[in-house]
């Protein structure tokens, strides 16, 4: 996953989401913003339940790890 961006970015968009918002809210905030399709953004989040960053439409303690991580990358 190191080298696929827009794989990286939902897993922090998915991290950083409001309390409220479901993971697909957060893919069409992605889409309305042009990151990637509706369609992308859907294969992206399959490929990460699949990777066992999230599932039940929450991140798992992976996912949350590697998030931390992305996120202090970005803020650099």
């Amino acid at each position: 996953m190191q080298n696929n961006l827009e794989k990286r970015v939902l897993l922090l968009a998915l991290y950083t989401r409001a309390e409220d918002e479901t993971f697909q809210d957060v893919l069409l905030k992605l889409e309305a913003t042009h990151v990637f399709s509706l369609k992308e953004g859907k294969k992206l989040l399959k490929a990460l339940k699949k990777e066992g960053y999230a599932e039940s439409g929450k991140l798992t303690l992976k996912g949350i790890e590697y998030a931390k991580e992305i996120e202090k990358e970005f803020k650099i």
